[in-house]
């Protein structure tokens, strides 16, 4: 079986190359962090100290950075492309930009290697359970040579398009809406307490209407409590909703409510709470209202 490298053990990426492991594959990990290579090791993965010795040889790459500069740094700072067989497929399973993601595409494929442009959503939970929702974009000879990785790490797997670019498209009208929805939870909640409502009174009857929404179920109920357990981060939106915004901006769409959420994410986090849960957004609103 050909190996397969896998860059970024994350609070995601870890579960993800853990499943890989699961289901068989030769898989050899890396990450900044020692204890991360520590628990893969302990995951039954093998690991390396650099992208590069990670790649090397391998058929496969696959990358769950930050964004599409790590992705970058990695593969050419680090020279984890360069190590990689000639005809090695790589993978990006980050959130980036959409035209960032076909301009390192074009300069992978230079060097005659494929490239699949695969964002996933799920969060972590999805990760750990291999039920992710992954959509990739790339030629159908490098999406099918990838499938059977993907189908070990998700439940849903959609073929965007043949162009890199647009899997990260569809990952960004993704997060467009649940940023969204997840302000618009907020708002809610902030006025039934605003109001003098039961606010877990009011979650329970608008999860329940045609007002629900993933998010509001989901989300909702952390809302209300003083520290909920972090499975997503507000800056992680602040990140992802401002991905958002470029790829409007790179398509001349408006988008309004995704501004206006951007903005409300960006307050919590200047409030020193980026690495909280995200529905933490509840506290713009609250700050706003003076509570």
């Amino acid at each position: 079986m050909s190996k397969v490298a896998f860059v970024g053990l994350g609070a995601m990426g870890l579960p993800m190359a853990t499943n890989l492991v699961r289901a068989g594959f030769s898989v050899c990990g890396c990450d900044r962090r020692p204890e991360a290579l520590d628990a893969f090791a302990a995951a039954g993965g093998a690991v390396a100290p650099t992208p590069a010795d990670a790649a090397r040889g391998a058929g496969t790459l696959l990358l769950m950075v930050v964004n599409a500069a790590q992705a970058e740094d990695v593969l050419f700072n680090a020279d984890a492309l360069d190590a990689l067989a000639p005809d090695a497929v790589v993978v990006l399973m980050a959130t980036c930009l959409p035209g960032q993601v076909a301009a390192l595409a074009a300069k992978v494929m230079a060097t005659g290697r494929g490239f699949l442009d695969a964002p996933v959503s799920g969060g972590v939970v999805g990760a750990a359970a291999g039920s992710l929702s992954i959509m990739a974009a790339g030629r159908e000879d490098i999406f099918a040579r990838a499938r059977p990785l993907l189908e070990a790490m998700g439940g849903k797997l959609y073929n965007t398009g043949t162009t890199p670019g647009q899997g990260a498209m569809a990952k960004t009208i993704n997060q467009l809406l649940c940023g969204v929805h997840l302000a618009a939870a907020a708002e809610a909640l902030s006025l039934a307490e605003k109001a003098g409502v039961d606010a877990a009174v009011a979650l329970e009857i608008v999860s329940g209407s045609a007002a629900s929404s993933w998010m509001l179920k989901d989300r909702g109920p952390r809302m209300l409590e003083d520290e909920p357990i972090v499975t997503s981060t507000v800056d992680i939106f602040v990140k992802d909703l401002g991905i958002v915004l470029a790829a409007g901006t790179e398509t001349r769409a408006a988008l309004p409510l995704a501004a206006a959420a951007h903005q409300l994410f960006l307050a919590v986090s200047g409030q020193g709470m980026g690495e909280q849960d995200d529905s933490k957004v509840i506290e713009a609103y609250r700050r706003l209202r003076g509570a």
